[in-house]
């Protein structure tokens, strides 16, 4: 995770929603972040000094003029040494007091003095979210360059529904991890296929495959943190929609083909992880086939090779495809590349333990045109994506260069 090295300083203020910011700082610190806590008075009677520091595994800062305190963390050193500062829950009260300078306690202070990037989650009643005054707050800490976190809907501690609930502890890590990712993106379009395609035989029954569809959402979460624009073209899964990139759900190959068509035409970057069916029956049948007593022969007809149509299309573009085999990996996976017109092709075994369909983690092996070929170890798929990422970055900075040149020498009109 991006997390991982870098130190987040996470401010609890006194709201309901602080008993979230426990399993908060359990996700950071499990991620391999360095996590410092503050709590403000009001946070101390939601949830208690000891939990917060147990979880961190780190003292936890209080109070501005505590002797003690301020020689062991020191209110400059927490804001020096912070690489994002994630005050949550953001209370009206601390909304009011950041967006107005206000520097009365520990927090407010360390906001005001650090110069890393500070994520606030409010998280409130909703009558109070959608008072003109809180809201009028929000603008102002946009326009500071604050990182708001938007509240949820749904149900409120108070009895309501409505917004003002603070994210799951997991959609804030995310954010976190978004603020202290390099960002060698920002300005590109990237789309990202995931998960099976499903090609139906009647009414209740299809032909799919295993994939789960991680290592194609990990590619665009990964991509959305380095600052790309990320559309994300997924087959069914049980997987969440990931926050902050555009999601189009389709079921079948030719459905994927028509959206990943749409949608390449403007991106910068393709990365083709879905397991995209090879084929699919000839007839669908109107009604739920019956168990007969012999035999069912099934006619398939070859699905559209989706790569290739990308690969295409007008424009210039980097194509990244994925080779899942069960034998002679590199040979299949290199002439593959070679037939798709693809600039970088990661190949995995999908019959090796931990890598593959539906697990957390991947073995993969990536062949690029230039012939270097690369095993990476086996890691988390989000390690994966960023390795992948990682080539893109250095396959398109020659392409870059080259045009770049190319424009200095054309001559002036």
């Amino acid at each position: 995770m991006s997390v991982r090295g870098k130190t987040v300083v996470v401010g609890v203020s006194g709201g309901i929603a602080a008993y979230k910011i426990c399993e908060t700082v359990r996700l950071l610190a499990q991620a391999g972040a360095t996590v410092q806590v503050i709590l403000t008075r009001a946070a101390e009677e939601f949830v208690t000094p000891l939990t917060l520091q147990t979880l961190s595994g780190h003292p936890v800062a209080r109070h501005t003029f505590d002797l003690t305190e301020e020689s062991e963390i020191g209110h400059i050193r927490l804001a020096d040494t912070a690489d994002a500062l994630l005050v949550a829950p953001a209370t009206a009260n601390v909304v009011a007091k950041l967006a107005a300078g206000i520097a009365d306690d520990l927090l407010t202070t360390v906001v005001l003095a650090t110069r890393a990037p500070v994520l606030v989650a409010p998280a409130m009643n909703v009558h109070m979210w959608e008072n003109v005054t809180v809201q009028a707050n929000v603008a102002r800490l946009r326009e500071t360059g604050r990182l708001l976190i938007e509240p949820d809907s749904g149900a409120l501690a108070c009895g309501y529904e409505g917004a003002g609930r603070l994210p799951e502890p997991d959609v804030l890590v995310e954010e976190v991890a978004v603020a202290v990712s390099e960002k060698s993106l920002v300005g590109r379009h990237v789309l990202v296929t995931a998960g099976p395609t499903w090609e139906a035989l009647d009414p209740v029954r299809h032909l799919a495959n295993r994939s789960s569809g991680k290592m194609g959402f990990a590619v665009a979460k990964v991509a959305r943190r380095r600052g790309a624009r990320v559309t994300l073209v997924t087959g069914p899964t049980a997987l969440e929609d990931p926050r902050g990139i555009e999601c189009v759900h389709v079921t079948s190959a030719r459905e994927m083909e028509k959206a990943a068509l749409q949608h390449a035409a403007a991106a910068d970057c393709v990365v083709m992880a879905a397991a995209v069916g090879d084929y699919r029956p000839v007839e669908i049948a109107r009604h739920k086939i019956k168990r007969g007593r012999g035999d069912l022969d099934l006619r398939l007809t070859a699905n559209p090779d989706i790569l290739a149509r990308i690969s295409a299309l007008p424009g210039q573009r980097l194509l990244v495809g994925f080779a899942a085999e069960t034998r002679d990996l590199v040979a299949n996976a290199r002439r593959k590349l070679q037939a798709k017109g693809v600039q970088l092709m990661v190949a995995n075994d999908v019959t090796a333990p931990d890598a593959g369909f539906d697990v957390d983690t991947n073995v993969v092996t990536l062949i690029d045109r230039t012939g270097r070929v690369e095993r990476l170890d086996k890691m988390s798929k989000e390690d994966v994506a960023g390795a992948i990422l990682d080539r893109v970055r250095d396959l398109r900075a020659p392409c870059a260069a080259l045009r770049a040149e190319s424009r200095r020498l054309r001559p002036r009109q």
